[in-house]
């Protein structure tokens, strides 16, 4: 079973440096909450992630359908913070794009599948995606 590993490090009074292989990234809490506002917060890299890990899934699936025509591609996650703890209780991704809108629905469907991000969300809370496209 293959593993993936990120370090993080105490960087400065409030926010901590994720290494992942040969990338760095600050995270830190807003001043609003006592941090220096260096970096976004876990949670909010978290939603990156799930952003990042679908997005490069659907632009690989993409490619490999030669007869594809999408542009100008979108997310927007919003995260729903549960009532009575600190998680989020549901999470949506909005896909917009300039493509034909069965053909796309299918394809981020795909993409959907592939992500792994996305896949360990589903297991735990709601999550939705739905798909606005016009060609």
């Amino acid at each position: 079973m293959a593993n993936i590993t990120v370090t993080l490090k105490q960087h400065e009074a409030t926010a901590s440096i994720a290494t992942i292989r040969d990338h760095q990234i600050v995270m830190d809490r807003p001043e609003a909450k006592n941090g220096n506002n260096a970096g976004p917060m876990g949670g909010e890299a978290l939603l990156a992630s799930l952003g990042g890990c679908f997005m490069s899934n659907l632009r690989a699936v993409i490619v490999a359908r030669e007869d594809a025509i999408v542009d100008d591609i979108a997310l927007t996650i919003t995260a729903t913070l549960a009532d009575n703890s600190p998680r989020y209780s549901a999470i949506h991704m909005q896909v917009t794009a300039t493509a034909d809108v069965t053909h796309f629905q299918k394809l981020v469907t795909i993409a959907e599948r592939a992500c792994i991000v996305a896949n360990t969300l589903r297991e735990a809370i709601a999550f939705t995606v739905s798909v606005d496209a016009t060609r």
